[in-house]
């Protein structure tokens, strides 16, 4: 068979960071089209900020000179990382897993560490969108954080999606699908309203409450503070890994 203009076929997979891409594109349409995933992370989030900033609904520990947003502000930013990081791959997760479709993947030339990148990925490109839809709303409300600030929180942040979106995969590669639906929602709840996320409890030690903590003190300059909180997160992030690579059941 001749070919013209000297083209031939390419038969083959495409390269490695195009699969990967391909697969975080996926993640991230998938997310925007599923209406629950869509509630937690982005719908949720922004009602408890309107509503705990505006509202005298909820009394808040507030210190003398501090507005309501400025406390609530940084508590919905952890809790967007919470549901982006950890309820919504778990959710995918398990569901892939029930349907064999990460057995399948696995397979293919995209391979299980392309499967983990391009889910990473797309968390990573979900956050981008939920920073820029609250940051938003919050300046709306009022919020003015400090430019220093917003860099000292990118590292309790980065920390804390490593954690969670370990504890997504240890969770979904090791309970059946109800029990990762039913337990995923639940512990959301959970960490949102009693573990340090949206306001603080006074102990940190939980991945929940160093992340709410860190995003706290980072808005306001304590940089041991944030210091102390993204070891314990790096910490959880290194344990939660771990256990994921250990336990981690692909059908």
């Amino acid at each position: 068979m001749t070919h013209t203009l000297g083209l031939a076929p390419r038969p083959g997979a495409a390269s490695r960071p195009r699969r990967v891409l391909a697969q975080a594109s996926f993640e991230v349409r998938t997310t925007l089209r599923h209406g629950e995933q869509l509630l937690i992370t982005a719908i949720l989030p922004a009602l408890f900020l309107v509503v705990l900033a505006r509202t005298e609904v909820f009394t808040l520990p507030v210190s003398g000179g501090q507005e309501r947003i400025d406390l609530v502000a940084p508590g919905v930013l952890a809790l967007a990382v919470l549901s982006s990081a950890f309820t919504g791959p778990a959710i995918a997760t398990g569901f892939d897993r029930r349907a064999g479709a990460l057995r399948l993947l696995a397979t293919t030339p995209l391979g299980r560490g392309g499967l983990l990148a391009g889910r990473i990925l797309g968390v990573g490109f979900i956050q981008v969108l939920q920073v820029a839809l609250l940051a938003s709303l919050a300046v709306t409300l009022g919020w003015r954080p400090p430019l220093a600030g917003a860099a000292l929180g990118a590292l309790p942040f980065a920390a804390g999606t490593a954690a969670f979106t370990a504890l997504a995969m240890l969770v979904a590669g090791t309970l059946r699908t109800e029990a990762v639906l039913a337990g995923s929602n639940l512990l959301w709840v959970l960490m949102a309203i009693g573990g340090g996320v949206l306001l603080p409890t006074g102990s940190r030690w939980l991945p929940s409450a160093a992340l709410g903590d860190g995003l706290r003190a980072a808005m306001s300059l304590e940089v041991a503070t944030v210091a102390v909180c993204t070891a314990i997160l790096i910490g959880w992030a290194g344990v939660l890994t771990a256990g994921a690579l250990r336990w981690f059941r692909w059908h």
